[in-house]
């Protein structure tokens, strides 16, 4: 069995000429971006009032995601990390514009121009420090908070992710709950280790009593209900209700320092030639909380 990419090597060294080329050229890969991409652009949930929106494909790689936003009539920006894989993009000639950027430094858009946002398979690279000055941390912080910023009010944004274990699933949530998102992870498939698919499925701005929570498929392609997946807490969409803000660690209170400590100290002191105080009964007594 391969090791996952993001272990291998940093993206932009991972995804050379030769791989962007073989990604982009397979027939299975193709098959895979399509069903994940329409299943984003469902639990977006825009509105079917024909208007085309401008989407934003984070992690676009060769274009194969933005074919179907432009198919489904939307127009779309792509950033990537990867020169090669956007150079493959230009040569499949795709409709979307496309930025050469590394989202862990942050999108660069103005705030509010975007009508929602798409990642397949791409967000969790920011849980890998590729380079000394990375921390996956600090990293997420700038995506979520620059995501935040340039979606529009009460915009979606779905990101597929691939999330090594609990623990990074976990940060990815907790950094997205921190930039102001509402929302949730969508589970498909929660039964299936091959065909489970996890998407982060957040909302730009506090959670509205009209939108109703999405659901995840189950086998047979129907929403799972609840009770389908109580027995599986690594299942369950996380909700809204689940959000916390972590608390600050209280400092712990140090010891205080006897009379003996300080009376040892003044002698230190006095040696070295400084002015200290003669030494009385009130010296090292504690102090009443108050009078």
């Amino acid at each position: 069995m391969t090791s996952r990419p993001e272990l291998q090597a940093p993206p932009e060294i991972f995804y050379n000429d030769d791989e962007a080329r073989k990604y982009t050229s397979s027939s299975r890969i193709i098959e895979i971006q399509a069903k994940l991409s329409e299943r984003a652009l469902e639990l977006l949930a825009l509105r079917s009032d024909g208007v085309p929106r401008l989407l934003l494909d984070i992690g676009c790689g060769s274009g194969l995601s933005g074919e179907t936003l432009t198919e489904n009539g939307h127009q779309w920006i792509g950033l990537d990390i990867s020169q090669s894989m956007l150079d493959v993009a230009l040569e499949r000639e795709v409709e979307g514009d496309l930025v050469l950027g590394d989202m862990g430094q942050g999108l660069g858009l103005r705030p509010g121009v975007i009508d929602g946002a798409i990642s397949i398979s791409a967000v969790q690279w920011l849980c890998n420090a590729d380079k000394s000055s990375h921390e996956p941390r600090i990293r997420l912080k700038a995506f979520f908070g620059s995501l935040y910023r340039c979606l529009a009010r009460g915009a979606r944004a779905v990101l597929q992710v691939y999330p090594g274990n609990l623990a990074q699933r976990e940060l990815i949530l907790g950094f997205a709950m921190r930039a102001g998102f509402s929302g949730g992870i969508v589970v498909d498939y929660p039964h299936s280790t091959k065909s489970r698919k996890e998407y982060l499925v957040l909302t730009c701005g506090p959670p509205s009593l009209s939108s109703a929570a999405p659901r995840g498929k189950d086998e047979d392609g129907d929403s799972c209900s609840d009770e389908d997946s109580s027995g599986d807490e690594d299942n369950q969409s996380v909700c809204i209700s689940d959000r916390h803000r972590p608390r600050k660690k209280q400092k712990l209170n140090k010891k205080m320092k006897g009379r003996e400590w300080v009376l040892r100290k003044k002698e230190q002191m006095r040696r070295k030639g400084n002015a200290v105080p003669a030494n009385t009964k009130y010296t090292a007594r504690k102090r009443k909380a108050r009078f």
